[in-house]
């Protein structure tokens, strides 16, 4: 597949959601997150794109059976549903060097589709709100990362990527991720201020993780705040459907990690991989605006060292378009 198919391929998923607005109300999202929106950096996490279609699901819809099967304690109901499409580059540090790097993480390149579910439930004086995510797909020469990066280096005239020769072999991806917040909402100067702790857990060959948090968010009414990789999905959506609105939100969020395919390598095959560190630590700001059926949301992430020899902390930001239907 060369780098304009894959575009095409891409472009035609987003055009696909079109006809679907005809019969569903639903939001059309793309996310960006890469490294140079938040610092000058260009390795490890180095880009991911997501295109994402959200809508509230009809009671005969097959989610709502599926949600209806699954255990209470997982989720109830499918208040909406989220189709997902993911691509994702991970590289060393010093992409100029064609000979393996030992103690830099390898090179990596993700697709992914992914289905979501969302359910939001009042307890009490809090709201609990839960994410299901699935997620399946490839790792390897087949997500084309290679071709990509070196047409985005390209059109951008910066140095070619040159060590993707090390890039972890093609295998098969299955993931499962539950995140849960709970927000207590307060009025303050005119405004809402909403926190509340949140934990997670991911079983797969991509992540399996434990995580917990705690988030924080300031101005008009919402659900939610945008999140960033290692967290599938997202949930960021305005009650008030029209006029100008707008958001800010910090959290922070610790994961104990106990794989990570971008780290450790091949699940079966030998590879290049790294001394993962299992505990890591994301500080996370941002901002969200909105004018009538359109938000834009900035993000910034600072993360604590993943691996052995990481000579010092990344930082990426991520970009969040949305549209309304």
């Amino acid at each position: 597949m060369t780098y304009r198919r894959l575009c095409c391929w891409l472009a035609a998923a987003a055009l696909a959601a079109q006809p679907v607005t005809a019969a569903a109300d639903g939001t059309f999202t793309l996310k960006v997150e890469n490294d140079f929106l938040a610092s000058s950096d260009d390795g490890h996490f180095t880009s991911g794109v997501e295109l994402n279609w959200t809508f509230a699901p009809e009671a005969e819809h097959w989610s709502q059976r599926v949600a209806a099967r699954l255990p209470d304690t997982l989720i109830g109901q499918a208040d909406r549903v989220a189709y997902r499409l993911i691509h994702q580059i991970y590289t060393p540090d010093d992409i100029d060097q064609r000979g393996l790097i030992e103690d830099d993480r390898p090179y990596a390149g993700l697709m992914l589709g992914g289905v979501s579910f969302y359910e939001d439930v009042a307890r009490g004086d809090w709201r609990q709100a839960t994410d299901l995510h699935l997620d399946v797909g490839m790792v390897g020469r087949s997500s084309q990362a290679e071709r990509i990066q070196r047409e985005a280096h390209r059109f951008s005239r910066t140095n070619r990527p040159r060590g993707w020769d090390n890039q972890l072999a093609d295998e098969p991806i299955v993931n499962a991720t539950l995140r849960r917040q709970w927000w207590y909402e307060s009025p303050l100067a005119g405004k809402t201020l909403a926190h509340g702790p949140s934990a997670g857990l991911a079983l797969g060959n991509l992540y399996t993780y434990a995580s917990g948090g705690y988030g924080v968010r300031f101005g008009d009414d919402a659900a939610g705040i945008p999140t960033v990789t290692p967290n599938p999905g997202g949930r960021q959506a305005f009650t008030q459907r029209s006029g100008l609105r707008w958001y800010l939100f910090a959290s922070i969020e610790g994961y104990y990690m106990a794989h990570n395919l971008t780290l450790d390598g091949n699940t079966v095959k030998s590879s290049h991989s790294v001394e993962r560190r299992e505990w890591v630590g994301d500080l996370v700001g941002g901002a969200a605006l909105a004018w009538e059926a359109w938000q834009l949301s900035y993000t910034a992430v600072r993360r604590s060292h993943e691996f052995e020899g990481q000579t010092s902390h990344d930082v990426f930001g991520a970009v969040t378009l949305s549209r309304d239907f």
